[in-house]
């Protein structure tokens, strides 16, 4: 008997931009779908395509209209098709979406996730367009099924939404006021994912160390990374994105005494000078946020700190950049995610008297990328010669065939390529290994593997290995 179209499961693909926590929603919002019977497809001939959307980089809204034009061809091949457009944008643009790109179905917001199956069916009975926003969290993001990119490493979100009033930040208008989980479902979710297999999982949040602000307990952000400590079999634990506003120094403790707490911090900078900070609204100044550094230094001597930093804000003179390029050379940073502002509707900043002009900033973020660059690859030429334990990523870690290499993540973060010459390794394996040769955004191990550590969850494929993994214990020195 042929099957008619209604009884075969209907397709999906999710396109993604911006930040983890939308990366994690993307996680979410495939859970729902295949728990309303969708299955997973690829390209332009899905029964449906989901755009999650990021509001925080000028073009935002070229970037999305293109892509809906780009697939609007596609609708008027197959008019079963539907489009829905969430996230960010959506949150901010509404039904401005639908007046410009009319063939899309449904629009929904950062507050009503769990919606949008719901929001499909409807469009497809009624024959028209469903614009569904809401202004308050329904459903916390953890509470709804998911399909994770990764078996053996996971988000978890401790909080939504952020209380800060930064100038150039869109995204309290569009997320919410924070919202806090209770420390136990927080705890409970990660144990669940540990006996599923994962053991890596990243503490998510706009600003993760204001957590528990919401419910009384200014020491909660530690306290929950020390009762991370506590789960047999959680190898790695590692969190975005920090506010030095809120950095304490029982963080920074729990941290350095919690073996499983990577020895990696990503901390947002934005600016090195005190004039643009206040501007920015951003509650620190240069040498708060030094004295950070110091101290995690001093906890953490192998600490890797990365950071985020603007080049470019309304009234930024040639010497507010200087003390940029000055905090940079002090903190030595890692790495840095450097970004040419760009205004957003909505925000105080873009209203701000003189807005630097475009050939200033290229040139001042050029100047930046240079310098950091130098410090990076000096900092990754200091590790030649030292061991490191790598976590083989799904992503990166598939075997290239031309170099023989498997690529993973060290423990501070870092990005490493490994040769991979002796048994087979597989994502989830733990390998060590010695760096031979170091470039400024990742780390090459061509020594071979000293030892695997299989992945406890692995499938059939080397059975007679496979074994848990056992907790690290000290950091390298």
């Amino acid at each position: 008997m042929t099957r008619s179209r209604a009884d075969v499961a209907r397709t999906y693909s999710i396109r993604t931009a911006g930040c983890q926590m939308n990366v994690h929603d993307s996680e979410r919002l495939a859970g729902l779908l295949e728990d309303a019977g969708y299955v997973r497809g690829s390209g332009d001939e899905v029964d449906l395509v989901v755009f999650n959307t990021c509001a925080v980089r000028e073009n935002a809204d070229n970037r999305l209209y293109g892509n809906l034009g780009h697939l609007h061809p596609a609708k008027q091949r197959r008019p079963g098709m539907q489009i829905a457009v969430g996230g960010c944008l959506a949150q901010k643009d509404r039904g401005a979406i639908v007046d410009r790109a009319p063939w899309v179905d449904v629009v929904f917001g950062t507050h009503n996730l769990a919606a949008l199956p719901v929001l499909l069916e409807r469009a497809r009975h009624n024959r028209s367009a469903e614009v569904e926003i809401v202004e308050a969290l329904q459903t916390f993001p953890s509470d709804l099924p998911t399909r994770r990119e990764s078996p053996f490493s996971a988000w978890v979100s401790i909080s939504v939404g952020c209380d800060n009033t930064c100038t150039f930040c869109i995204v309290p208008s569009l997320r919410g006021r924070e919202t806090d989980r209770r420390p136990g479902d927080v705890l409970a979710e990660i144990k669940a994912l540990v006996a599923d297999g994962v053991v890596e999982i990243t503490l998510l949040g706009q600003n993760v160390n204001s957590y528990g602000r919401s419910f009384g307990d200014h020491y909660a952000f530690g306290k929950l990374l020390r009762a991370c400590g506590e789960i047999d079999g959680l190898e790695r634990v590692r969190f975005t994105s920090p506010h030095p506003r809120d950095f304490t120094d029982d963080v920074i403790a729990a941290m350095a005494e919690t073996p499983n707490v990577c020895p990696s911090l990503h901390m947002p900078l934005q600016s090195g000078s005190d004039a643009v900070l206040k501007a920015m609204r951003r509650s620190y100044r240069q040498q708060r946020y030094l004295d950070i550094i110091a101290k995690v230094r001093e906890a953490m001597p192998a600490a890797a700190i990365t950071t985020d930093i603007i080049v470019g804000f309304p009234g930024e003179t040639e010497s507010d950049f200087e003390q940029t390029l000055e905090v940079v050379r002090q903190a030595r940073f890692a790495g840095a995610f450097t970004f040419q502002y760009s205004k957003r509707p909505g925000t105080p900043a873009a209203e701000m008297a003189d807005q630097v002009s475009k050939d200033v900033v290229q040139e001042r973020y050029e100047r930046l990328i240079a310098l950091q660059d130098e410090i990076s690859w000096d900092a990754n030429r200091a590790l030649v010669g030292r061991e490191v334990e790598v976590l083989v990523s799904t992503g990166e870690g598939r075997k290239d065939g031309r170099t023989g290499r498997v690529s993973g993540r060290a423990r501070d973060g870092r990005l490493v390529h490994a040769r991979a010459d002796g048994p087979a390794v597989a994502p989830g394996d733990v390998v060590t290994t010695t760096i031979t040769y170091a470039a400024p955004h990742h780390l090459v191990a061509d020594a071979g593997i000293r030892s695997v550590r299989r992945w406890r969850g692995a499938p059939a494929a080397h059975p007679s290995q496979s074994r848990p993994l056992l907790t690290i214990g000290a950091r390298p020195a």
